[in-house]
């Protein structure tokens, strides 16, 4: 019994001793991985450093002195301007602007009118894009030809048209009214005017966005609908458009960023006339700063705008989301 029990005790020491380096080998054998992921990780901000500092300087710096601009009190002096101390009076006055209020109202409408448009008319492009054959690509070429253009080169030949004097539009609508229209002279047709320009100039932009999510439904979804005998409207309802609300989602985003600062095309048509109808909250930022050379107060307009747009696309995806909870839930 004693031999029996000895030799078992001698065989389960050898066990252990065999057992021991393979438990402490875990940890050493972690030690060069972790090391190996650390010396990956640092060559990788080392080579993504160029990018970081260029975006730092041409991006996050210039806010953050925005912000600080708007804040402080700016003089200009012989060889550049100085800080006299910050006060929160640039915003008070913004604020309580009706000149920033009527431009804050023309930026908003412009942005809900032209978005909605855009993604409507996007659609059913992208839609009719969905439907053609060996034709899509050049019909597509051709959709894109507004979105190629610079946006001051096609502000500057819509204004061509639009021209009071000698504009193929103003032509046409006088042989039908019987009376030369002033189309960029009024608040009414100017603001209209616009929105045709920008509607024109990035429903592509939509349509290629919306074209790129219908390629990627799967043609079974659309197979089992017609199996469960819907129709082409009930199909578009029930499967397409569910399946195009992210991809909407994104379009819907870029164009909210793009036109609340739209610039250029107010600018090139109307220099945001007649009177103050059509100028936008960056038309007025930029005459506030370069024309009357109030630097802290355009930098306010500034600022206050990039807060503006933040907060309407923070709701719109807060929206979303609670959208696509519910429909997920349904």
């Amino acid at each position: 019994m004693n031999a029996v029990t000895s030799s078992a005790t001698v065989s389960r020491e050898p066990a252990a001793e065999q057992a021991g380096p393979r438990n402490g080998a875990a940890p050493d054998s972690g030690g060069p991985a972790r090391a190996s992921r650390r010396r990956r990780a640092r060559t990788g901000w080392l080579f993504a450093s160029p990018a970081l500092l260029t975006i730092g300087a041409v991006t996050v710096f210039p806010v953050l002195f925005s912000v600080l601009l708007s804040f402080a009190d700016v003089r200009l002096e012989y060889g550049g301007f100085s800080f006299r101390s910050l006060t929160g009076d640039h915003y008070a006055a913004v604020l309580s602007s009706p000149e920033w209020r009527q431009a804050l109202a023309f930026t908003f409408g412009f942005t809900v009118v032209t978005v909605v448009l855009e993604l409507v008319l996007g659609t059913v492009a992208a839609l009719v894009l969905d439907r053609l054959g060996a034709a899509r690509g050049g019909v597509l070429a051709v959709l894109l030809l507004p979105w190629a253009l610079i946006n001051v080169v096609a502000a500057q030949l819509w204004g061509y048209l639009f021209n009071g004097t000698y504009g193929g539009l103003t032509w046409f609508f006088e042989q039908i009214l019987g009376h030369q229209p002033d189309i960029l002279g009024q608040p009414a047709s100017a603001m209209g005017a616009m929105v045709v320009v920008d509607v024109w100039k990035t429903t592509p932009f939509v349509a290629i966005v919306v074209l790129a999510g219908l390629m990627l439904i799967p043609d079974d979804v659309y197979e089992a609908a017609e199996i469960d005998g819907a129709n082409a409207w009930t199909t578009f309802w029930k499967v397409t458009l569910p399946q195009l609300r992210p991809i909407m989602a994104i379009a819907v985003l870029f164009r909210i960023l793009q036109a609340f600062g739209v610039f250029d095309l107010p600018f090139v048509l109307t220099q945001g006339g007649p009177g103050t109808a059509t100028q936008s909250l960056a038309i007025l930022g930029y005459k506030t700063l370069f024309q009357n050379l109030e630097i802290g107060r355009g930098a306010a307009v500034a600022t206050t705008s990039a807060v503006i747009v933040v907060g309407c696309c923070l709701l719109f995806l807060r929206l979303f989301k609670a959208q696509a909870d519910e429909g997920g839930r349904g």
